[in-house]
């Protein structure tokens, strides 16, 4: 058996501008504790439990994966169409290409406190996918009611006899979107976790999954030896092309601290505050300022005063002023920009 892990890191991170662009996405900044970029991060975590490491990664990004992961094998899926065509691209790629693979799919942008914790997490995990020939997700113990994550509800445990051993795996029972405030409390009450996109299964279990599902035609286009496959299908994210219709999916919760670098207001949950509650990545100042985050490069600075739960930040002789709880409006910033071919 071959761990192979799959660190995805085609995404432009919109909602992570303007540290995050066409050009220079987040993967390839270092943003939040640790050393290194993002990606550098995602690479390393995932030596610590893989026997091979692959960077899947769009044509634009590929020849600056060897800058932050020299190491890596790096895999350039076709075109980018979200989550779902690119694993099902991964799996057939990789599939051919080692032995016997069980293979760890992980974001390159989150941040995991603990990765010794996190790699044995992993490790139940692919004991699980190749006794049960299912397809396994980690399922974080979530800290607060977030509104920000997919969840997914815990079912059955899963029979010792399958892979199953001191509640390591459970049946998922059903997968929700992300929720409002509301829903998020309820969810948080009945034991709900949060879906962390990191996905564990053979190749050969997840193309099965995927041939009964919106990704069909790719699958038979793949088999076909189809010089451009992704003509066969359209964009759709993993969890809803394939996760949410499968059978014999289950899910390994996890205690480990983590948190999705998405969007500006995480630095707050993952970096110390001030006495003021300010949270300050790079050169800041903030006087008679409180709760606000506060991010710039190494050639900016940012000054606030009598402000608070802002979010103020200074990358490439740009800058952002967003309310913290606006956050998520950042991707509508982007998106405006490359409309109008503002970057």
């Amino acid at each position: 058996m071959t761990v192979v892990a799959v660190v995805l890191a085609g995404g432009t991170g919109t909602r992570l501008y303007p540290a995050s662009s066409p050009e220079t996405p987040k993967q390839f900044r270092s943003v939040g504790p640790g050393e290194g970029s993002l990606l550098a991060r995602a690479v390393r975590r995932a030596g610590t439990f893989a026997d091979e490491v692959v960077v899947l990664t769009r044509e634009t990004y590929a020849d600056r994966i060897t800058e932050h992961a020299p190491d890596a094998e790096v895999l350039v899926e076709p075109r980018p169409k979200d989550t779902g065509p690119a694993l099902a691209y991964a799996a057939f790629e990789l599939g051919e290409r080692y032995d016997d693979p069980v293979l760890v799919c992980l974001p390159s942008d989150a941040h995991v406190g603990d990765d010794g914790a996190f790699a044995a997490d992993v490790e139940r995990a692919v004991g699980l996918a190749r006794e049960t020939g299912g397809l396994v997700t980690l399922g974080v113990e979530p800290g607060y009611a977030a509104t920000g994550y997919g969840y997914l509800k815990p079912g059955e445990a899963v029979d010792p006899g399958r892979g199953g051993e001191d509640g390591s795996g459970y049946a998922v029972e059903r997968f929700v979107e992300k929720p409002d405030a509301d829903a998020a409390a309820r969810y948080l009450d009945a034991g709900y976790l949060w879906n962390a996109g990191t996905f564990v299964w053979t190749p050969d279990a997840f193309l099965s999954a995927a041939r009964d599902s919106a990704l069909a035609p790719l699958v038979d286009a793949l088999d076909a030896g189809d010089p451009d496959p992704f003509d066969a299908t359209e964009a759709v994210s993993v969890d809803y092309g394939v996760l949410e219709g499968a059978e014999d999916v289950f899910v390994v919760p996890t205690a480990v601290e983590w948190d999705d670098l998405g969007t500006w207001d995480a630095l707050e949950r993952v970096l110390p505050a001030d006495g003021d509650g300010n949270v300050v990545e790079g050169e800041a100042l903030a006087l008679d300022s409180t709760d606000n985050v506060l991010a710039t490069d190494a050639d900016s600075h940012v000054s606030v005063v009598g402000v608070s739960d802002l979010v103020v930040v200074a990358y490439d002789d740009r800058v952002l002023v967003v309310p913290k709880a606006e956050a998520e409006r950042v991707r509508e910033v982007f998106a405006e920009l490359e409309e109008r071919d503002g970057f």
